[in-house]
């Protein structure tokens, strides 16, 4: 079944209007017609909205309500990408995967061995081309909500905005102990917010996981192996995911 994301005010009781670029994708694409069903969520409440199609007009789809699918594809915890910036066009993979293993928001870093640096123009067209990316994977997935891509920020600006919340795990190449980071892991309880801070190609500075440690970061590691900067943030949402959904 097709998903469509709309603004909550185009949810008017049992009438949803679809509106924008998705009304000729509707009608030229994919072809549908009256009476074919289809989902809708607003990117706010993770509610899916299962309607069919009523009428067309020039410019608006018009839909009628169904039934509200309550429990919609979010996780039960809000999760918090905080991805050090890399090399080419990575970043547009980790967004989409990040999307589609459920994380709530991404937050491009310039770490300090970050090799790409982008000016605020650079940064701007960046984050518009990553929100758009991060919606079509959230299309994809069916989540309830569109994550958002932040603005590029800063270690510390990075630290700042995720500070007060309850855990922040950073995956270190120096850190050891499977066990610790297993049971850091099993004590994870539904509902909490979590930060995972993931470094660039060329990791963290030592600096950086002191300055994360300061404000309650916990290192954990990733097994033997040295992951790459695109799987390491993708093996941490993957174990989340499955923790989370099976409690």
């Amino acid at each position: 079944m097709y998903q469509f994301f709309v603004e909550p005010q185009q949810i008017q009781g049992r009438e949803i209007l679809i509106q924008g670029s998705d009304v000729n994708h509707i009608r030229n694409v994919l072809r549908m017609r009256i009476g074919e069903e289809l989902a809708v969520s607003n990117g706010v409440d993770g509610r899916e909205y299962r309607c069919h199609i009523a009428a067309f007009t020039e410019d608006t789809v018009r839909c009628e309500l169904r039934f509200i699918k309550e429990d919609g594809a979010e996780l039960p915890s809000r999760i918090y990408l905080l991805q050090g910036l890399p090399k080419a066009d990575k970043m547009e993979l980790i967004i989409q995967k990040a999307v589609e293993l459920g994380a709530f928001q991404i937050v491009p870093v310039a770490a300090h061995r970050s090799v790409v640096k982008l000016d605020e123009k650079k940064a701007a067209a960046k984050v518009s081309r990553w929100q758009a990316i991060a919606e079509a994977a959230a299309k994809q997935s069916k989540r309830g909500v569109i994550p958002q891509v932040r603005q590029v920020m800063s270690w510390e600006q990075a630290l700042e905005h995720v500070k007060n919340l309850p855990v922040k795990l950073i995956p270190y190449e120096l850190a050891e102990d499977m066990g610790r980071t297993r049971e850091v892991l099993e004590k994870l309880e539904p509902g909490q917010d979590i930060a995972v801070l993931i470094g660039p190609e060329g990791g963290f500075e030592e600096r950086e996981v002191a300055s994360a440690v300061a404000v309650g970061a916990i290192p954990i590691t990733l097994g033997r192996r040295i992951l790459r900067t695109e799987t390491a943030g993708m093996t941490v949402l993957s174990w989340l995911m499955y923790l989370l959904e099976n409690r």
